[in-house]
């Protein structure tokens, strides 16, 4: 009647065995380290990057305890970790001089972060700790405010080209097409001409509401976008800054980032573990802003370089070899219009290309612009830390449609691939600037680990003197059966590489006290039975099946709360969602099932049983 079959108790060996792997690694705590990145997005960081770092520290009589070399996506990051603090920030200005040589244009970041100590049999393993938030292992938050204006000056930027290229191709006459502030203004010679291009530009661009006007002698068309398209053009903004700053931080390799919005124009970002705030806001500004521009060749621009001039409507940039370049102002396309960009290689030269996908205005703009300008070069140029660099001057060589680009030159496969990574993570759609920066010391976190754990364990240990004083024998099973649910809960976050925070810590107390109260549903259901006059194995039998249906009503009506924290919640409360959620699922293995294989093994086996060690049973009196 009591008896499990076997492979029921091996479940219950399995799911404890996978329970110790798996939490041990949050038992090892964490070693000081020094973390190596590209300080720019075309630097490689590869292996040979880990061997200079280890030659600098041996040269420099610091040996790290263990270095690594990871790849995030395509990004490479070096991580070197340390015995103690001290070796670790002797070890940062080690590698500052050796690796970055020129302080103002540091080719790497190195910054301070801290590795987990486990050890490497648990690693290969699969078996990670877990990852703490900004309350409990310090780190650095930010708010941003994004420059919305910027956003919509940028917009009205593509939107005055685009106005130009609909009224080229409509073949109506107009003396200039230009962003007059935050509307875009096109100027006409004559009524008519306005009178008809209006039409045009209202069929071609519904997005936008356009008004007349003149000035003088000159008739006008004012265009700015409506209502609606503004509130579409920041959100756009706001997310694509978003995911830009997302793949800029992974790149660095910060632990679990929280980036997310706030509000309609601000973004929150918290990086834990990373103390140096100068570093976090360099890995903030890293952010770039992508733009084509048309390359002026002709005799004129290229004497006025020669002598050190800057023709009217013209700006100097230089390429990656160093060479000057005279660009046009007029700004064709920006990041906003490009979709995706992958290295590849041409059909028929078999040479590396970076191929560009571009949506569909970026697609019609490209393809005016090329036809227009066969034989001429185009430049795309990224804006990184303030400042812009021609990546590449390719000569168009043909009108090119459909929104696929192919950029070809004197460049090989690793370069194709930084320049595609450069292009496809680089741009961001509107400025932003740090209006709040918060730091939490690694101490302040360690205070608040250390009085959660207190909190926890005291309340564990509470529990359970009373749950084995009340229960007797029986306590003693929801004791162990309670040390296996928070085993459980625990190793199912280091699986997930959850993020775990001060109200995860709270989840986790909770979870205790509601999976204690499926052990006394269970407990108390067979005292009844044994006031009932069954026998104990029966009594037993009776007492799990009979206490399931009110312990799965009870746990399903938390469920379904928590899964609704988790679904609407946000920041704290979805950690502790989170964690309350997992832990339900637990504490009802564990109770019911855990506790139960103990009950089994002990008290299974004997046929003749008369008592169990469960407390007092109060029968009641006869009448």
């Amino acid at each position: 009647m009591n008896r499990y079959p076997l492979w029921k108790y091996l479940i219950v060996l399995a799911a404890v065995l996978i329970g110790v792997l798996y939490t041990l690694p949050n038992l090892y705590g964490e070693s000081p380290a020094v973390q190596i990145a590209g300080a720019k997005t075309a630097v490689k960081v590869d292996q040979d990057t880990l061997s200079r770092a280890e030659q600098a520290l041996d040269q420099a009589g610091l040996n790290p305890t263990a270095g690594s070399f990871e790849m995030n996506g395509p990004v490479g990051t070096v991580r070197l970790r340390f015995d103690s603090t001290d070796t670790q920030l002797k070890a940062k200005d080690q590698l500052e001089k050796v690796l970055n040589p020129d302080p103002q244009n540091p080719d790497y970041t190195i910054a301070l972060n801290l590795m987990s100590a486990s050890p490497n049999w648990l690693t290969a393993l699969g078996a990670h700790p877990m990852y703490l938030g900004l309350d409990l292992r310090g780190g650095v938050h930010f708010l941003l405010q994004v420059d919305m204006q910027g956003a919509l000056t940028s917009r009205y930027d593509s939107m005055a080209g685009e106005a130009r290229t609909i009224l080229r191709d409509a073949k109506l006459k107009v003396e200039d097409v230009e962003r007059n502030q935050q509307s875009v203004r096109a100027t006409f010679a004559t009524q008519e001409d306005r009178d008809a291009a209006i039409d045009t530009l209202r069929r071609a661009m519904p997005e936008m509401v356009f008004t007349t006007g003149q000035s003088g002698d000159q008739w006008l068309v004012d265009g700015t976008l409506s209502p609606a398209s503004i509130t579409q053009v920041q959100d756009n903004a706001l997310k694509q800054n978003i995911q830009t700053l997302h793949n800029r931080i992974n790149e660095l390799g910060v632990a679990e980032p929280v980036i997310q919005q706030q509000g309609g124009d601000r973004i929150v970002v918290q990086l834990p573990g990373v103390q140096d705030v100068a570093k976090a806001k360099d890995i903030l500004g890293r952010t770039a802003t992508l733009e084509i521009h048309m390359v002026d060749d002709s005799p004129t621009a290229m004497a006025a370089l020669a002598s050190g001039r800057v023709p009217f409507g013209l700006v100097r940039y230089t390429d990656r070899d160093g060479r000057p370049l005279l660009l046009r102002r007029q700004v064709i396309l920006t990041g906003e219009n490009l979709q995706d960009a992958q290295p590849g290689r041409d059909q028929q030269t078999q040479q590396p290309t970076v191929n560009l996908t571009l949506d569909s205005k970026g697609a019609r703009i490209f393809r005016d612009v090329t036809r227009d300008n066969i034989g001429k070069r185009m430049a795309i140029v990224l804006f990184e830390n303030g400042k812009g660099e021609v990546v590449t001057a390719p000569v168009i060589r043909s009108e090119i449609p459909g929104g696929q680009v192919q950029i070809s030159g004197s460049m090989n496969a690793q370069e194709a691939a930084d320049v595609a990574l450069l292009l496809r993570a680089g741009s961001l759609a509107a400025p932003m600037h740090i209006i709040e920066e918060r730091t939490i010391g690694p101490s302040l976190g360690a205070a608040n680990i250390k009085q959660g754990f207190d909190s926890t364990l005291y309340g564990f240990t509470a529990i359970a003197i009373f749950i084995i004083l009340y229960y007797h024998l029986f306590g003693v099973f929801s004791t162990l059966g309670l040390s296996f649910n928070v085993l459980l809960l625990l190793a199912v976050l280091s699986m997930l590489q959850a993020t775990l925070t001060l109200p995860g810590i709270a989840a986790i107390a909770l979870t205790l006290g509601m999976a204690i109260d499926a052990n006394v549903l269970i407990n108390e259901r067979i005292r009844e039975e044994l006031r009932a006059g069954l026998p104990p194995q029966q009594a037993i039998h009776l007492g799990f099946d009979r206490a399931w249906a009110t312990i799965f009503d009870s746990n399903l009506t938390s469920l379904i709360v928590g899964v609704a924290l988790l679904a609407f919640g946000s920041g704290p409360v979805r950690g502790f969602a989170v964690v309350h959620c997992i832990g339900i699922l637990t504490s009802m293995f564990s109770s019911v099932v855990g506790v139960r294989a103990l009950a089994n093994l002990w008290y299974g086996r004997q046929r003749k049983l008369k008592s169990i060690s469960i407390g007092q049973v109060w029968k009641p009196k006869q009448d």
